[in-house]
């Protein structure tokens, strides 16, 4: 019989499959709770026209209120215009007004896509002064 010879008995040896297993049951855990918590943000139904919380109303003399109603149509000042005449109207308001505020006051029952889209339009137009209007829930 061929006894094994240790060439050094004071050191221990180390298994890593025990490892290997605890790490692959991490990473299995990890990967799953991702996935599920991924899947519940998709599922989350909200009401995008109204707020609970957000900035109060600022009371600005410096502010230009352009409105979008059920139609889909842009109004400044009570009247109708066309997206043209809106960049017009925003750029000498800008001009005129450098610290004024413009808000996007749109319809509840608006398409959100067409309400994103004004707002892009308007963002492109007037940067960090434009900004949408929201009712606030009570």
């Amino acid at each position: 019989m061929r006894r094994r010879q240790q060439t050094n008995p004071g050191v221990p040896e180390v298994n890593l499959v025990p490892m290997m297993d605890v790490l692959m049951t991490v990473l299995t855990f990890f990967i799953i709770i991702s996935m599920t918590l991924t899947g519940q943000q998709a599922a989350v139904k909200v009401d995008l026209p109204t707020a609970r919380l957000g900035v109060k109303e600022q009371q600005s003399t410096d502010t230009m209120i352009v409105g979008m109603d059920s139609q889909g149509q842009i109004l400044v000042q009570g009247q109708p215009v066309t997206i043209d005449q809106l960049a017009q109207q925003m750029s000498t308001y800008l001009d005129t007004h450098p610290n004024g505020i413009i808000v996007l006051k749109a319809d509840q029952k608006l398409d959100y896509a067409k309400v994103a889209s004004l707002l892009e339009i308007m963002r492109d137009i007037g940067g960090d002064s434009v900004s949408l209007a929201v009712e606030q829930k009570s």
